[in-house]
């Protein structure tokens, strides 16, 4: 499985962004969807999670009521949209895959995930 990340760039704080990510793989559908992102001298932090199968979403306490995480299963795409972006929200954000079996599964550390694209860069000016 390949994933490019896509989307990032620079914003005020309030703005909104939406990020791409998308596989090549053909079983896309089997497989949990994460976003994670890491700041500059700080460690990669899990921000959302979605499910394979029903799509049952897990969030970052940072992040919950502000991001929401989706996918297209038909376009092999996962997304995550992010609102009333804050200037702590600054990071390169990865996507990251995992294969699963049970549906309900949804890991939110990294050490889970198999497959990560290249990250995209989030830069939120105060």
């Amino acid at each position: 499985v390949q994933l490019q990340a896509s989307g990032g760039g620079l914003v005020q704080a309030g703005d909104s962004l939406r990020l791409s990510c998308e596989s090549s793989g053909r079983t896309f559908s089997q497989y949990v969807l994460g976003w994670f992102r890491q700041a500059p001298g700080k460690e990669r932090e899990f921000v959302a999670a979605v499910s394979r199968g029903v799509g049952r979403t897990v969030y970052s306490d940072s992040v919950k009521g502000r991001f929401t995480i989706s996918r297209d299963n038909y376009k092999n795409t996962a997304y995550l949209q992010m609102n009333r972006l804050k200037p702590e929200d600054t990071a390169v954000y990865y996507c990251a895959a995992v294969r699963t079996i049970v549906t309900a599964n949804v890991p939110t550390h990294v050490s889970e995930y198999d497959y990560w694209g290249q990250g995209t860069q989030v830069t939120v000016s105060s």
